[in-house]
């Protein structure tokens, strides 16, 4: 009795941990609104994307970025020494657009199949201070999407974090898997960014003032580690006076899924891969976050079975249950993702799951990198 009664302690422990992340941490976002800004300052915007053997995305998705409403905008592209006809695909739409500017990068022996490598020439070669990031395989949801996002730069506020989607696959567990892990990770740094602890952004929607890539000498403190080139780097420059999150729907881009499993995992372990590096801070938080989902299920369920103080126990399990229902349905509403939260405990439970066999994988040999 005594060892049911460390436990069930504990497990009210982890209740009270679980519930103070959903309904307070997490809520300062989901409960949140939009702030009002302006959206009639046309401040002159580079829209920066870098890619490697993506020529088929580049001739589907650029005519969206191309035809944004918006004055005063160039987009620099960059050809990471792609083996495809990337570039040619590039020069085709230079020669109808004024506003393009090309950046081929060549490999070199220091900086071989580095994005951060290609990045950081491009952004030094962008005729604009205000830049605003995205992906080949990513397209804006609306054309006010530049408008959208830049009208969140204030003198203060140099960095805003915006949200990439997935698309959505009918009838597919694993296109919610994707698409609910993206929503905890979107509510988990606007939430962060909220609180005044901002720990990471998404490069498929980012923008900040290219100031700030300087004040932080670009990639060169995680150089070395070939991902990160959006969060590690948001990890270190974003602050809670410098930092604002863009969550209107107008904003949004949406990126091409995978559609495996093991594909996914792939991309994860390499997204997973860099979090080790974050603050101290950021991986406290986010690793007691884990462990109290994770002994929630476990300490839960063999209280359950035990039947030890059954209604006390079943009583923790419903409060915490309808508060992250509650949390996470307001965060679905904003990013537009409410689908998922129909099956919120199997998704949670699978995604604890495939965490932990990332993180095993990650531990036993590194993961790919940049194609």
């Amino acid at each position: 009795m005594l060892v049911l009664g460390v436990i069930f302690y504990s497990f009210v422990a982890v209740v009270v941990i679980q519930v103070l992340y959903y309904a307070v941490l997490f809520g300062s976002f989901s409960f949140s609104k939009s702030i009002k800004t302006s959206s009639n300052k046309d401040l002159p915007v580079s829209v920066i994307i870098c890619a490697k053997n993506e020529a088929d995305n580049i001739k589907r998705f650029l005519p969206s970025i191309l035809n944004q409403d918006y004055k005063n905008f160039e987009v620099v592209l960059i050809n990471d020494s792609s083996k495809d006809h990337t570039l040619d695909v590039y020069e085709d739409f230079k020669s109808m657009h004024d506003n393009i500017k090309i950046v081929d990068v060549k490999n070199i022996e220091a900086f071989w199949g580095n994005k951060k490598y290609a990045l950081s020439l491009g952004i030094k070669a962008a005729t604009h201070d205000n830049l605003l990031f995205t992906d080949a395989d990513c397209q804006p949801v609306s054309n006010q999407w530049i408008k959208t996002m830049s009208a969140n730069f204030t003198k203060e506020d140099t960095i805003v974090l915006g949200y990439g989607a997935y698309n959505k696959v009918k009838n597919s567990l694993l296109n919610k898997l994707i698409r609910f892990e993206t929503l905890l990770t979107a509510t988990q740094y606007f939430s962060f960014a909220k609180v005044g602890i901002p720990f990471m952004g998404v490069g498929r929607n980012l923008a900040y003032h290219r100031d700030e890539f300087f004040k932080t000498n670009g990639f060169i403190n995680h150089i070395k580690i070939r991902s990160g080139d959006d969060d590690l780097f948001i990890n270190e420059a974003a602050n809670a006076k410098n930092t604002a999150i863009c969550f209107k729907k107008e904003s949004f881009t949406t990126s091409i899924p995978k559609t495996t499993l093991n594909d996914w995992l792939k991309q994860k372990r390499r997204h997973v891969s860099t979090a080790k590096h974050y603050k101290f801070k950021h991986k406290f938080l986010l690793a007691t976050f884990y462990i109290s989902q994770v002994l929630f299920w476990v300490l839960g369920f063999f209280l359950a079975i035990t039947t030890y103080l059954w209604p006390f126990v079943i009583g923790l399990i419903i409060l915490r249950f309808i508060i992250q229902f509650i949390s996470l349905g307001f965060s679905a509403k904003k990013l537009d993702e409410k689908d998922t939260i129909l099956l919120l405990p199997f998704l949670e439970v699978t995604l604890i799951v495939m965490q932990f066999s990332i993180f095993i994988a990650n531990q036993i040999s590194k993961p790919n990198y940049w194609k």
